[in-house]
């Protein structure tokens, strides 16, 4: 007589339920033992503090051990980006010898064979184009500025560094500004805002550490993509927030219709427990990133609605930026509320101003883009040094590329086109522990190639960590069987003589 128990062994549906029920245990013994194995090997990588379970209380990131690595000179960076590709022969970088050169061929042993982008690959000639706006020199040492389009900027140069000798391989926007930002044309690497927050931390408990918002000009736009300010391999936390102007500046940071703000601290309590469990059993640092971030946006519900009402601003400051810093999602307001941000811990800002993708457009474009930018970048710098807080913020201005002397397509009376130029156009910096009122590198007649002091803009990018305190060298990240750092790995070198 067979009995209950081998009756059940013997059907097939027990028997599928039983392999079943022990692939279920075998897979969760594997899940457990391997996320014991990869908290143990993520520890061992990362450091214990970058391992610990996040506090529900706190989203404040403390930074790696060690760092910085020696007393900066800055304590936080914001980045004036001009998207598009200014043109440093118009602005900046001006020779009076172009005078005489205008409309004549540039000579091919300064072009040197140079990568052309598609846009003027087929041209057979080169006509040179003179600088379109007068030139004067400002400040102690007689610097050239477009007297004409930057007369704001002009009155600070005495306090600040400008650098005539930068330098990209990349020749077109997407690749250039991904460069500069990432220190590499390949996608899906860290934003230099991102290796700060995981290198040095936060500084607020309510606001990130690392902002980013964009304004548009009144010329060509390219389109800037989120990676931009990613996180690439580092934990997802340290990416960038992107502002906007509007009445909700960060996407879905209010609570839902009916949710009150102690219910949501309820609910976020819960959830912290549960990601707190899971971290507990998998050491993922993302859980740690998604508490984090919990957390954040949850404080920033007090602090962003306070940071961006400026009614608490003096109507001399005010002045100070001009008439469109009463106008949201203008660069001038941006700038105004970039500084405030500074004033509260931010750490890291980037001002992304679109409309500089200036070819046959460009007489009009740029001194539309000029408009908006030359105010506020002037009155940036002298609201900082009046509340003494220039000389621990470092302030960089610039774009991807600069753009050629030589005419896009034929030079006619209303064609004074420029092309895409990397190698040589000019950035400026102040504040922040580099010098005042000096200027850096130079090119020659043509403003084409560098004669002296080229910086590279991964040279550029170490020499604003060393400011931070940082050794570019040592801030790495275990990735991929490398130790990847935002300098790369071809020989960036900081650029002393910048330093005061």
């Amino acid at each position: 007589m067979t009995s209950p128990q081998d009756a059940r062994r013997s059907n097939p549906h027990f028997a599928r339920h039983r392999d079943e029920l022990a692939e279920q245990t075998r897979r969760y013994f594997l899940q457990r033992s391997c996320g014991g194995l990869g908290a143990l090997g993520l520890a061992s990588v990362m450091g214990d503090a970058a391992m610990a379970a996040p506090s529900a209380t706190s989203s404040v990131s403390p930074g790696l051990a060690g760092l910085p690595h020696f007393a900066p000179k800055a304590k936080r960076v914001i980045y004036l980006f001009f998207s598009g590709g200014p043109s440093h022969i118009d602005m900046f970088d001006y020779h009076p010898e172009m005078r005489d050169l205008h409309g004549s061929e540039l000579p091919a042993e300064i072009r040197m064979g140079q990568r052309l982008t598609g846009m003027t690959s087929g041209q057979k000639s080169f006509p040179c184009v003179a600088p379109m706006f007068e030139f004067k020199r400002y400040g102690e040492h007689g610097t050239w500025v477009n007297s004409d389009l930057l007369p704001n900027v002009a009155s600070i140069v005495d306090e600040i560094t400008i650098v005539k000798s930068m330098n990209t391989e990349a020749i077109n926007h997407d690749p250039a500004i991904t460069y500069i930002n990432t220190g590499t044309q390949q996608l899906g690497k860290p934003a230099m805002g991102a290796w700060l927050s995981y290198g040095l931390g936060s500084l607020n408990d309510n606001l990130p550490a690392y902002v980013v918002m964009i304004s548009k000009g009144r010329g060509q736009s390219q389109a800037l993509y989120s990676r931009l300010w990613g996180a690439g391999f580092l934990p997802s936390r340290h990416q960038g927030v992107s502002m906007r102007s509007g009445r909700e500046p960060v996407l879905y940071l209010t609570n839902p219709a009916g949710l009150d703000r102690d219910t949501r601290r309820q609910q976020l309590d819960t959830l912290a427990e549960i990601n707190g469990e899971e971290f507990e059993s998998y050491g993922d640092p993302e859980t740690s990133a998604r508490i984090a971030q919990y957390e954040m946006a949850f404080r920033m519900q007090t602090a962003v609605p306070e940071l961006f009402d400026i009614a608490d601003e003096s109507a001399d400051t005010l002045s100070l930026y001009g008439a469109e810093v009463n106008k949201p999602g203008t660069f001038a307001r941006n700038v105004l509320l970039a500084r405030r941000m500074l004033e509260r811990g931010v750490r890291y800002i980037q001002l992304f101003h679109r409309g500089w993708d200036q070819h046959g457009a460009l007489p009009s474009n740029l001194r539309n883009q000029c408009g908006d930018i030359d105010r506020p970048a002037m009155a940036l710098i002298r609201d900082l040094k009046q509340r003494g807080m220039l000389d621990d913020t470092l302030v960089i201005c610039g774009g991807e590329f600069g753009r050629t002397i030589y005419s896009q397509g034929q030079l006619t009376k209303d064609n004074h086109g420029r092309d895409h130029h990397g190698r040589c156009f000019t950035t400026w910096l102040a504040g922040g522990g580099v010098k005042r009122g000096f200027e850096y590198g130079k090119t020659d007649n043509w403003a084409y190639n560098i004669l002296e002091n080229p910086v590279h803009i991964n040279d550029l990018n170490a020499t604003i960590l060393h400011t931070l305190g940082i050794d570019h060298q040592r801030l790495t990240f275990a990735y991929q069987g490398l130790d990847q750092r935002l300098t790369g790995v071809e020989g960036a070198h900081v650029i002393h003589d910048l330093l005061a």
